[in-house]
């Protein structure tokens, strides 16, 4: 089993966050895996399945996808519910901010709450991509793959960067609530500016985008320390109180922090005695 970030390689990291592994085995003889509810968080990737695929269905709609063997992921705003297989190997690709948008000339608020066909915007061949990750024998070689792809995607892109990505990846890096006035003067822009651009090359308003950091924040470092009270996790993540975290996990999720902590626990990784918290970088 393998939870875990690889960073890219330097001269790509403008472009790509980290490429993040998922790889889960189970015994044949087990039936019902279980599925895992999969929380709403500050990202937009590209996931290649070369071996089992994937079943996700949407908490809201009720809309069930499944089979696709490299999906496209917009920014998701509600939880949706993954059924894995016996072999599971997902290798994301998760784009700094402004990244995918640069890439596609897509307005990222059209793929909010998508998980599609990555064929339907890239090239058909991202398919031989699939083909070559599933005849690598070493996550290193995996990688070196991934690598090679984005090399590849970046030379063909659509949009120029913008301040504005790198106000988004430091609101990233600092895990903290930023003013919008403060954020308006990095990003060198009026209000009105600063929402339409910030919506366009995310997903979300700055204030969603702080909502979504802060969320997911609070999500791993309780799973990461299971010992802390959620009052505790709410201080820790900047949250006011606890009240304002319930807020957070009723808005995201539909369930309390507890509940949604007991059904989280049913996960396929907590069957293999892990949890998902914070992914370490590299093999070793």
């Amino acid at each position: 089993m393998l939870l875990r970030d690889f960073l890219p390689k330097s001269y790509l990291f403008e472009f790509v966050k980290c490429y993040r592994v998922v790889h889960m085995t189970f015994d044949k003889s087990i039936q019902d895996i279980g599925s895992k509810p999969y929380t709403p968080r500050p990202e937009n990737c590209l996931v290649f399945y070369p071996r089992d695929r994937e079943a996700i269905a949407f908490s809201d709609s009720k809309k069930l996808v499944e089979n696709i063997p490299v999906v496209l992921c917009g920014q998701h705003l509600t939880t949706t519910n993954r059924k894995i297989g016996h072999d599971f190997l997902a290798l994301q690709i998760h784009f700094q901010p402004g990244t995918l948008y640069r890439l596609t000339g897509v307005p990222l608020q059209e793929l909010n709450n998508v998980y599609m066909d990555a064929d339907t915007i890239f090239a058909k061949d991202i398919h031989f991509v699939n083909e070559q990750l599933k005849n690598a024998s070493k996550y290193t070689a995996m990688v070196d793959i991934l690598n090679q792809f984005v090399e590849k995607l970046v030379k063909n892109v659509k949009k120029d960067a913008h301040l504005l990505d790198n106000v988004a990846k430091l609101m990233f890096d600092r895990q903290g609530t930023m003013s919008l006035d403060w954020l308006k003067k990095e990003a060198c822009l009026s209000v009105k500016q600063l929402e339409r651009k910030f919506k366009e090359r995310t997903g979300v308003n700055p204030k969603m985008f702080n909502r979504l950091i802060r969320f997911d924040k609070a999500f791993r470092t309780k799973n990461a320390k299971p010992h802390l009270d959620w009052l505790s996790v709410a201080i820790e993540c900047d949250y006011y109180d606890y009240q304002h975290l319930v807020r957070d996990y009723k808005d995201f999720t539909g369930l309390s922090p507890n509940a949604f902590l007991t059904l989280e626990k049913q996960a396929p990784e907590r069957v293999l005695g892990m949890a998902e918290a914070f992914y370490k970088v590299g093999l070793t």
